[in-house]
Order: structure tokens, then sequence, then C-alpha cells
């Protein structure tokens, strides 16, 4: 049952829509995050949620009641932005306090609230820091408490990690995720980072142009992505140009060469030209196992990335990448060599333009 519901929102300014008729709905205690480049409106889409900005039209249903046109002071939303937006002249404890000390609750529950979410995140050594005092990622801990020490019916965060080096945004966006099932709080991550969203999230709300391109769980948006957008921004990806050679059955030619899809192509005519993607790991070389796509290549460079080993390979006249895993024992093929290699047919995916 939805516990937020977006309903046909849109925003625009001026001439420029920025968010165009998003639906969607949300469980109580869901992790939905909106994955996409800059400009695509998921910032926008959170601010409307938040009160910051109002939708041009659409309504905005939170448990019930219609906040759509309410200022965010009258929305019983938490957020976390991109800058920790602290107060510098406050402590850590006075910081975590404020919401509280606003809606004007007494000094036992502050002081009660306040302990909860220091020992909650952690820093019950740091209650009476300054913010220029801790770090970045201990300056973010502080935001997080900040936002749900008033019992937010949903947590909001724009980007929280982006200003944190690589390590600490790893280590940080999983104690968010873990809070947030630990209080079962319905909670909305806006972020551009692929690996972050499909980490954490139950699901993924994939967005570009202002426009939702694709909703699902982190594997349905990695293993069968609807559009060529998605298939290029989610992963990495090979993509070629197709032509349908028998709809009824899957198969399709790229430069001249078979393939067969377990996509339903019944629909296209014999001749239609169509994308098809495969994502590098469902290739592998023949002698390890045979599957229904055994395709002749020559191999044209091996590249090394650490705990993966990519290896180029020229099918017809495409280009694919192979990736397989590293290992001190792993025989590679030489360059120029003449291969074979193999994938499902689940893994080769018709892409909608």
């Amino acid at each position: 049952m939805s516990y937020l519901t977006l309903s046909k929102i849109t925003k625009q300014f001026g001439d420029t829509v920025v968010v165009d008729d998003f639906s969607l709905e949300i469980a109580k205690g869901e992790f939905v995050s909106f994955l996409g480049p800059s400009g695509c409106g998921k910032t926008t889409t959170l601010r409307m949620v938040a009160g910051f900005e109002i939708p041009s039209s659409g309504k905005i249903i939170l448990d019930g009641a219609d906040i759509t046109d309410k200022a965010p002071n009258q929305r019983n939303v938490g957020m976390i932005f991109q800058s920790y937006a602290l107060f510098p002249n406050m402590t850590v404890a006075q910081n975590i306090g404020f919401g509280l000390s606003v809606r004007k609750e007494s000094k036992e529950i502050i002081k009660q609230r306040i302990d909860e979410m220091i020992a909650l995140i952690n820093l019950e050594k740091h209650a009476n820091k300054y913010p220029y005092q801790l770090s970045g990622g201990q300056q973010q801990r502080v935001s997080l408490a900040r936002a749900l020490a008033i019992h937010p019916q949903v947590l909001l965060l724009d980007e929280p990690l982006s200003a944190l080096d690589a390590k600490i945004r790893v280590s940080l966006r999983a104690e968010i995720r873990a809070i947030q099932k630990k209080l079962g709080i319905t909670a909305i991550f806006v972020t551009h980072d692929q690996e972050e969203a499909l980490s954490i999230s139950d699901r993924i709300v994939v967005m570009n142009v202002g426009l939702m391109e694709q909703v699902g769980t982190p594997f349905e948006i990695y293993n069968f992505p609807q559009t060529q957008f998605v298939a290029n921004f989610v992963g990495s990806l090979n993509t070629a140009s197709a032509e349908v050679s028998d709809p009824a059955s899957g198969l399709l030619t790229v430069d001249g060469v078979q393939f067969i899809t377990a996509s339903d192509i019944k629909s296209r005519k014999k001749g239609d030209a169509i994308r098809v993607s495969v994502r590098p790991e469902r290739f592998s070389f023949v002698s390890e196992q045979k599957k229904d796509n055994v395709l002749d290549c020559t191999i044209e460079n091996i590249t090394f990335l650490g705990a993966v080993v990519r290896i180029q390979v020229k099918i017809g006249n495409a280009k694919f990448n192979m990736d397989t895993f590293n290992n001190p024992f792993l025989e590679l093929p030489k360059i120029g060599s003449k291969q074979q290699v193999t994938c499902s047919k689940e893994a080769v995916l018709v892409l909608e333009e």
C-alpha cells in the first residue's frame, strides 16, 4: 500500500519543463533512489516533496494527507543536503536539537532525543564540539541525526555523500542504510552515482530530462534495462545495431553474425533495424561453457582493471568488451588470435529508443 504518492507531478520554470508527468508510489519503510545525470529533474522532484518547490500540476499525498501546497515547516519531513548545512555557532548537540527547539518541545524531551541520536550515529565523544572540529563524514552524520530527531515521516537525502572521499562514501552509505532499516523510515535518496543507488536501494527510479525512464529493483535495473538510456547509464554495456532475421525464433544479425535473443521480438518484422546490448560479464570463452550464442571473434585488446580483466573482441565488424575476473593463474589469449566466445540468449537485450 502506498505511503507516499506522487501523482502526475510536473514542474515548469518559464517555458522549461524540468519534471514532466512524474508518478510514483512509495511504500512505508521503503528506500527509493532517484538516479540520473545532472539536470534530469531528480533534485527538483525531491524539493517538491520537501515543499521547497510547488508543483506546476499534480498532487503529493503523504500518509493519506494532501501536502502538495503546504510549506516546508508544515510537512513532517527531514532533509539532508549535499552541503552539511550545520549551524557553525552551535555544538553537535545543539544542531541535533534545533528542530525540536523550534517545535517548542520540553527540555527533557529534547535532551532525551539528542542523546538517542548521538548514540545512533556513534558520536558520543563529540557532543560538545563545533562543526569545524569534525571531519566531513562526522558532519554528515550530525546532519542525518538532526533530520531524524524530529521523527519525520519521510527522510529526504539530496546527494549527501558527494562531498566526501571514496572510502568515507562507501562506509557512510552503509551506515545510512542500516539506520534507515533500523528505524523503518521511508527514504528518498538522490544520486548520480550508479554504485550508490545499486548498493543501498529497495527500488531505483532512473530519470532523464525530466522523465522517468524506468523503475525497478537494483537487480531489474541492471540486468533488464528497458531503454537504451538506462542500459548505458547503469553499468558498462556493449551496444550494437542489429537487424531482425526471424522474429518468431528471436534471431538477429549483427554485421552479418547471427545472434539469438530471449527478448520478445515477435511484433517486429524481418529486416527491422533495432539496437541490442550485452553486458561485458555475460560473455565467456567457449571452452568454459557453451551457451546459446557461439561467436567467432578476434582478440583486439586486453586491459587489466585490478579485479577484472577486460578483453576487447571483434565479432564481425562490431567490437565488444568481455569482462572476466582476474586471478594469478588466468590464461589469456594473445592479441590478434582467433577465438570463440559465447553468451546466453537472455544476455542479448533488445532496447527501446
